[in-house]
This record gives structure tokens, sequence and C-alpha cells, in this order.
């Protein structure tokens, strides 16, 4: 049976918790299984700070180790950790969410060099970064400002934490969506990562797909996401 993998973006924890309405959806639909992997560079499984995108990247194959077949789909950051994890003979579609189709020799830092109003951030001594200037009000209105549910706003926002600076720092030395179907879905009212951005890395995939939702559409519009995954279990 095909299992979905998920994988959460950067600067967060309980990956989980944030993919739990989509699997839910899919799961009542159709029965497939999912799990959500955890990010050693957000400290998940270990101190923030000692692990990188390679970690990252690892962590995810072994997840597909356990598999015979996986849809495996990143958002955001997630995308990269798809890139260098994903080339493994279980891997049979990605998918992106307002996400990053890197080349080889591209670390995370380089892909969003170029956005006009980057997210804010500040590191720490010891080799973390956080999210910086934001209240859980303003953090709401540029990731979440489609998401009407205040209790969940606060539940991501409490979900916010440190990352290891090496994350974003680690080029990749993979490109595992080169030669494998893909699909990506573009966020249009994303506030966080570009449309432009998004264009260029959609181009990449196989297929994209247009979705009017902000950059966390699996809280947001969880039924949309899940029919697409849907889509993709079903078609591929």
């Amino acid at each position: 049976m095909v299992e979905i993998l998920f994988v959460h973006g950067a600067l967060v924890r309980d990956g989980a918790w944030w993919w739990q309405r989509v699997a839910s959806i899919i799961h009542e639909r159709i029965g497939t299984v999912s799990r959500a992997v955890e990010l050693p560079s957000c400290g998940e499984g270990v101190i923030p700070g000692v692990a990188s995108l390679l970690e990252d990247a690892q962590a995810l194959r072994k997840a597909l180790d356990d598999v015979n077949e996986a849809v495996v789909v990143g958002h955001s950051y997630g995308g990269t950790v798809i890139a260098e994890g994903a080339d493994h003979p279980a891997t049979r579609h990605l998918v992106y969410i307002t996400s990053y189709l890197p080349d080889v020799g591209q670390s995370q830092a380089d892909i969003m060099s170029g956005e006009q109003d980057p997210v804010s951030f500040a590191l720490g001594d010891d080799g973390t970064v956080r999210i910086d200037g934001y209240t859980a009000s303003s953090f709401g209105d540029r990731f979440l400002q489609d998401l009407t549910d205040e209790e969940t706003r606060a539940e991501a926002w409490e979900r916010l934490t440190a990352q290891s600076v090496a994350a974003f720092g680690t080029k990749t030395t993979r490109a595992a969506w080169r030669g494998r179907p893909s699909t990506y879905l573009v966020c249009t009212e994303d506030r966080s990562t570009s449309l432009a951005l998004q264009r260029f890395h959609a181009s990449r995939a196989t297929r994209s797909i247009d979705l009017a939702a902000g950059h966390h559409p699996f809280l947001s519009r969880p039924d949309l996401v899940a029919e697409e995954l849907i889509r993709v279990l079903r078609t591929d």
C-alpha cells in the first residue's frame, strides 16, 4: 500500500499537528495511512543547533526505508528536504506546497535570497535561528490570514521553534525531483513565499495547481489539499 510522508516547513515543531486535518480527511475517504517526518534541525529528537539539512534528509530516508511506496509531501523548507532526501526507491510521487525544487548546490538561504519582503529572523548564540519581530497577531496576519479559527492560530504560534542555522546554509547534493513525477500546489494568497518564487519552482514540477490559500493551506483549506493528494494517489 502507498503511504504518505509529510515533511513540515522551517522553524516549527510537531509535524503531525500541522498535517492532521489533511491526514484525517484522506484516511476517512480512502484509508491511506500517513506519518509526519520529524526534522532534527528543528530540535525534533535532538538539541537544536546540532543538525543540518543533511540530518533532516537522513530522517526522511529512514522513513522511506520503512515503506514500500510513498507519496512525499513537503511544505516550504520541506521541499528542500525532499530534494536531498527523497532520492529513494520507495518514492512514487513528490508533492510541494508553496515550496521549493532546488538544484544541486543550492541552499535554503540561496533560494530565499531574492525575496523582496523576507521573513525577519534573529540569530542565537547556540547555532540556531528564530522568527523575530512578530507577535501572535502579526504572525497570524502574515502566515495564517485565511484561517479564521483563533484557537488553531494560537496553537500554530505555540509551535514555532528555533532551528539550526546549518539547515539554511547547507547546500543540496541531490535533486530528487529530477526524473520523478511531481505536483506543485501554488498558494496564490501566500504572504510569505512570493507568487513569483512559487511559479519558478512550480515550473520544475510535472504539473502545478493553483489554490486560493495562504501559506498554510493544510490548516485553512485541508479539504482542497486532501482533494489534490487523493487525486495523486488514485491516478499516478
